[in-house]
């Protein structure tokens, strides 16, 4: 990271004249050297991934210490590297995120990125910036506790990164290095018309989770402090909603309607909750259709269905056509969106930030895809089309134009 004076330190050092001055109880330099010690029982934890049915051809040479990690690459494989940024009262609020999440989150964001190119995350550099008050409290601890559970999870080591002063807000710069077959990385360019377009999971939670939110709900004390490395329940509750796709619209316009005058519980609200602020990639998912070969394009699910799904059109020069009964609707939204004015549909369409993965497949090779991986469902939700940029959504007798609305950075304001 670079500060105000231009100074940059890409391992983890820091200088008097750019950083923060710490007390010696509490000092960057004991501090980085308590993540290093930290990433190394981590690593020698990890060793155990080694000898899973997934290669691991290559090998960590030299970590956290030095100016920058070494890594050895066998052939046959190729690297694949994303990068993400978390800026306070940007992407969240210090009040109401605790930092064990913020930790998992900041990680999980990027490990989503990786899945979507159809590879597999093997190593991760996490550089902060920090106000004062926060540098001399249990927060930042509390962040690399979330971030290395979620690490643990998925067989992903602490490689290196950055730790220096901001004058008022955090700020979280997450880099993930994942691996891929030569050849199998799967990229947003590909699709094909005729092409079945899928999604896991569903849609829509993490967004209402983000109005609960804004409207003042908060997590229990208990599910704040509850283990992050423990099936989280949005998952099981993701199974429960694959769905038989005949009776789905129906379903839901009568969940709606009954949920009009009826209050949510504090369980469904939680767990909105919880989809917006402790996602889990589809790690899985991605591993899969990148080694199999069966995704012909591929992106996660951060901006929203109808921006993300546009950006795969774009880059494959194709259109898409979806049918509005199969698409996804997390099942809590019902509990909801009567009483506060939201509509689930426009929820799973703009919401973002599901980190679902959305992905297009031949025909041919619907054989070969799984209903569901680690109790994951992907659905199928309409198709590749040869009207290039324009998604049509269709509904019974009705069609119409899905324009992309979902989140930009320096769009209309949100």
């Amino acid at each position: 990271m670079r500060d105000e004076e231009g100074a940059s330190d890409s391992s983890s050092r820091s200088s008097a004249n750019h950083h923060a001055r710490a007390s010696s109880s509490h000092n960057e330099f004991d501090f980085i050297r308590r993540i290093r010690q930290k990433a190394q029982r981590h690593s020698d934890k990890l060793r155990r991934f080694s000898s899973s049915l997934i290669p691991h051809p290559s090998s960590l040479r030299l970590g956290i210490g030095d100016d920058a990690a070494l890594l050895r690459q066998f052939d046959g494989y190729e690297t694949v590297i994303t990068a993400d940024l978390l800026v306070e009262d940007i992407d969240f609020r210090r009040s109401s995120m605790p930092p064990r999440l913020l930790g998992h989150k900041a990680l999980a964001v990027s490990l989503s990125d990786i899945a979507a190119m159809g590879a597999r995350p093997r190593w991760a550099m996490l550089s902060l910036g920090v106000p004062p008050d926060v540098w001399h409290s249990a927060f930042v601890d509390e962040l690399y506790e979330g971030f290395f559970l979620l690490a643990d999870r998925y067989g992903v080591t602490l490689i290196g990164g950055d730790v220096s002063r901001t004058p008022e807000h955090i700020v979280i710069d997450s880099i993930v290095l994942g691996e891929a077959r030569s050849g199998r990385a799967v990229r947003r360019k590909g699709a094909r018309p005729g092409d079945h377009i899928f999604v896991t999971g569903a849609l829509g939670g993490a967004a209402a989770g983000l109005r609960l939110l804004e409207r003042g709900a908060r997590l229990g004390e208990q599910v704040r402090g509850a283990r992050l490395d423990e099936k989280p329940e949005q998952e099981s509750h993701a199974e429960k909603a694959e769905p038989d796709h005949q009776d789905k619209k129906a379903e839901s316009e009568r969940s709606v309607k009954s949920a009009k005058s009826e209050r949510p519980s504090r369980a469904v609200m939680e767990r909105l909750l919880l989809r917006q602020m402790l996602p889990f990639p589809r790690i899985e998912w991605g591993d899969y259709l990148g080694h199999n070969s069966l995704a012909t394009a591929m992106i996660d699910l951060s901006d929203g269905l109808s921006s993300d799904l546009a950006h795969l059109c774009e880059e494959s020069r194709v259109g898409a056509r979806l049918q509005v009964a199969r698409i996804t609707v997390d099942p809590d939204l019902a509990s909801i969106c009567g009483r506060r004015a939201l509509d689930p549909l426009m929820l799973a369409l703009h919401g973002g930030e599901d980190f679902e993965l959305l992905f297009t497949i031949r025909p041919r090779d619907l054989k070969h895809l799984p209903r569901t991986i680690n109790r994951v469902p992907a659905t199928y939700i309409g198709d590749v089309t040869d009207e290039c940029g324009r998604i049509t959504l269709v509904e019974g007798s009705r069609r119409w134009t899905l324009e992309p609305e979902g989140f930009q950075h320096f769009g209309r304001a949100h």
